[in-house]
Parts: structure tokens; C-alpha cells; sequence
């Protein structure tokens, strides 16, 4: 059974330890934006200083639902403790077992611009999501997957998720609310992997984060809609995976 709330149920501490417990005990935890701010330890303005980087983002080219609804850029890090570093440019790949409609595929992206990545908030949030794993798993080396992406309603809707739920074969996966614009829709639903149960809400305060022990649970996000009819509406979202052992593809 799916319940149902209309705002995220949210955890409001952004300690390893309790957020690896929330992770263990149910699978997901919801951060509002105040706790991702303190989490991150930016200054001010360091999150809003990111939000042009979603205005440049190249078109999706590999969409097989013949849809051009989606932007995004992707890189990849390798995080050992305090040390971040950035990963050869690579494709991203995923296997059919969790990605039935792109999986199998080899998709080149453009990388996320130098300067974003050279921020010190952006390699504090890669450690931050790198010690939360490893309190949830075990201390080690993870594998970091980074995509920007825009959806829009250029086709009059646009899917977030158009491969439906799914789980993204990593250990653990945090998606970042950054902006909605013009939009209705987008209810985020993550259910039990192994189980009946679930919750789905709708994610609209900037900032705020999911995160999904990717082991665990299975999440989709419904397709979004322009609130004006013939209007361009969009919702951004950074989307940040990390995996033991390597990255899928080898």
C-alpha cells in the first residue's frame, strides 16, 4: 500500500549516524533545505551561485521515447575520505536489469562545467554523500555518478523518470530539488524493492534532498505539465549516485 502526503516526511537532522539509521530503517530520508545548507556548510549564497549551470544544459539525444523533454550534463569522481577526485570523462551506462529502456547503452554527455566542480561546496557535498554511504555500508572508496538535468514541457509534458520505477544498481542515490517553474506534477513515489509498502510526495523546496538506499527501495517521479496551457515549464534536479567497487560499465 502507497500513502500518500503532500509534503515530504522529513528529517530534519544531517548527522551520518542518524541519517544512515532513517536509511536502514526505512529505505529513504527526506532533508529540507535548511539541513542540506548545514550539511553542505556553504556560505550564503555558495547553492544559489549554482543555478545558471542549469540554463546550459545540451539536449538528452538518447530519449527512446522519441521525447525532447530532457537536458543534463554528467560526471563522474572517485571519493577516498576528504579527497575528491574527478573521474576521466566516461559514459554512463547502466545494465537492463535496471534501466529497461536506456539500459545497455553507452551515453556520452557533456561534462558539468569546471567552474561548478572547482566550488568548494560542491566537493563538500561529494564527501558529505560519501561518508553518509559509508556509514550506511562501510568506510571505503565510492564511485560518484553527478547529472544535472532539466525536464520541460516542450512536448506539453515532460518524464522525469520514463523508464519508470526503477532502482539505478548503486548503493546509494540522492536527488537534490534545485527549481520548478510554470509546473504541476512530478510526485515523487518510492516504494519498498521487496515489500508492499510505500509513500509518495511531492518535492518542491529548493534544495531540499531525497536520498534512497538504492538496495532497498525502487522511486519514479509522475511526468510534469505546464500549469498554462502552451507555456514552457521546467523542473531541475541534480542527481548524484554513488556505487562500491567501481562504476557500472567497468
Amino acid at each position: 500500500m502507497t500513502s500518500a502526503a503532500s509534503i515530504p516526511p522529513a528529517t530534519t537532522t544531517a548527522e551520518a549516524d542518524t541519517l544512515a539509521q532513517t536509511l536502514k530503517t526505512q529505505g529513504f530520508a527526506v532533508l529540507p533545505a535548511a539541513a542540506v545548507s548545514r550539511w553542505v556548510q556553504p556560505d550564503a549564497a555558495a547553492l544559489q551561485a549554482w543555478l545558471p549551470g542549469w540554463d546550459d544544459l545540451p539536449s538528452d539525444n538518447y530519449l527512446k521515447d522519441g521525447g525532447h523533454y530532457r537536458r543534463r550534463r554528467h560526471s563522474c569522481f572517485v571519493v577516498d575520505g576528504d579527497r575528491v577526485t574527478l573521474a576521466p570523462h566516461r559514459a554512463h551506462w547502466q545494465p537492463l536489469e535496471y534501466n529497461a529502456l536506456h539500459g545497455g547503452m553507452q551515453r556520452w554527455f557533456e561534462p558539468m562545467a569546471a567552474e561548478m566542480l572547482a566550488r568548494p561546496a560542491w566537493q563538500r557535498l561529494l564527501v558529505r554523500l560519501a561518508e553518509l554511504a559509508s556509514a550506511v555500508r562501510s568506510p571505503q572508496p565510492w564511485f560518484v555518478e553527478a547529472h544535472q538535468f532539466r525536464i520541460d514541457t516542450t512536448d506539453g509534458i515532460g518524464r522525469p523518470t520514463p523508464e519508470g520505477a526503477h532502482r539505478d544498481g548503486v548503493d546509494l542515490v540522492a536527488v537534490f530539488m534545485v527549481a520548478r517553474h510554470g509546473i504541476k506534477g512530478a510526485e515523487t513515489r518510492v516504494f519498498e524493492a521487496d515489500g508492499p509498502h510505500g509513500q509518495r510526495f511531492t518535492l518542491s523546496e529548493p534544495w531540499s534532498v531525497l536520498l534512497l538506499d538504492d538496495e532497498r527501495v525502487i522511486h519514479e517521479s509522475t511526468p510534469i505539465q505546464p500549469l498554462e496551457p502552451g507555456a514552457l515549464g521546467w523542473r531541475d534536479t541534480l542527481v548524484v549516485t554513488l556505487r562500491r567497487a567501481g562504476f557500472q560499465g567497468g
